[in-house]
């Protein structure tokens, strides 16, 4: 299904990454690998990694007041909060209520949507909608996702992938055509091919931690076989419900599963990797954070331009995908790091 997301525009972005760097040599001490059969195989070469006393909401707070500096909003003007997260702080209430009560944006209605990888993107189309229809008016975004706590540190094919992220947009309706087009999908039965399978099917107990139930389970040929087919189609859906060429395109945000999905994608797409946001080598694969955060980390080097046509794309478990075409129409200066 494709919709119309006219008259909505991102106005603002912002991101959290934690402190600590951990590098591809530190697996070395107590996995069979090395910097070099990672970066080979990935194309990552360190991630962030959270505290252990922290939550998803300790990274989604500071990019939510980062991207509202950027767009020039108070908290009190936001008409709805979604966290797209599948590392919520806890099982209920929303991570995005505590967000909301934090930055001071009560009474905004908040909610969790839990699409993966492709959660921000999905999350950035279900928000346009509310904004679309005029039954609000401002809304923010959040993806991010607290992987370190959901890994099996002992297995080299799952431990070096992943990293702690979050980032954020805000969006409102308005006279400029931001958002041009969008496309979601999933198919439920590629859902073995990465999971974690805690929750009320298998729920919390010692057995299931001792059966290392509560981390990330991935098939790796299958979710590489996957990605790199719904990328282009992703993109071609977009390119045909706007009339926007891939050539026309100026910038392309992809999760960022690995470099070498992300590669594979654009050749596939014909499109140069010096149109592809990269940040995977540094950050790794942060789920619902890679797209938001690659967005903004764009923005605040000014790789991207007010009036440049940006591709975001997602996609993960679930299966799930998503795309959107946007039109960038923020020409703020982007906040300063403290």
């Amino acid at each position: 299904m494709t919709t119309s997301l006219l008259p909505v525009s991102i106005i603002g972005c912002g991101y959290y990454v934690p402190e600590r760097i951990m590098t591809n040599a530190e697996f070395e001490s107590f996995l069979d690998t090395n910097d070099a059969w990672i970066r080979e195989r990935t194309g990552i070469r360190e991630r962030r990694i959270a505290p252990p006393e922290h939550a998803l909401s300790d990274m989604a707070i500071p990019a939510a007041k980062q991207a509202l500096e950027h767009a020039g909003v108070e908290a009190s003007e936001l008409d709805l909060i979604i966290v797209a997260t599948s590392t919520p702080d806890m099982a209920m209430p929303a991570t995005a209520a505590l967000v909301q009560h934090a930055i001071g944006a009560t009474p905004a209605a908040a909610f969790d949507m839990e699409a993966a990888c492709s959660g921000f993107v999905y999350g950035t189309i279900v928000a346009s909608q509310f904004l679309a229809t005029g039954m609000y008016r401002t809304a923010l975004v959040i993806g991010g996702d607290l992987l370190s706590k959901y890994i099996n540190w002992k297995d080299r094919g799952t431990a070096v992938l992943f990293g702690d992220a979050c980032g954020a947009v805000v969006l409102r309706g308005g006279d400029e055509k931001g958002l041009l087009g969008s496309y979601m999908g999933a198919d439920g039965g590629g859902s073995a091919h990465i999971q974690i399978p805690l929750g009320s099917r298998v729920p919390p107990s010692a057995e299931m931690i001792e059966a290392m139930e509560h981390t990330v389970h991935m098939n790796g040929r299958e979710t590489y076989k996957f990605a790199v087919e719904i990328v282009p189609k992703c993109v071609d859906e977009i390119t045909q419900r706007t009339g926007v060429s891939v050539d026309e395109i100026d910038h392309f945000v992809l999760h960022q599963a690995n470099y070498r999905i992300m590669e594979a994608a654009a050749k596939r797409m014909g499109v140069p990797m010096e149109k592809m946001i990269v940040n995977v080598d540094r950050m790794a694969n942060s789920s619902a954070g890679t797209v938001p955060l690659a967005l903004a980390e764009a923005v605040e080097a000014g790789t991207i331009k007010k009036g440049d046509l940006v591709c975001l794309v997602g996609f993960g478990s679930g299966l799930t995908w998503a795309s959107a075409l946007v039109r960038w129409t923020c020409d703020r200066p982007f906040p300063s790091r403290a």
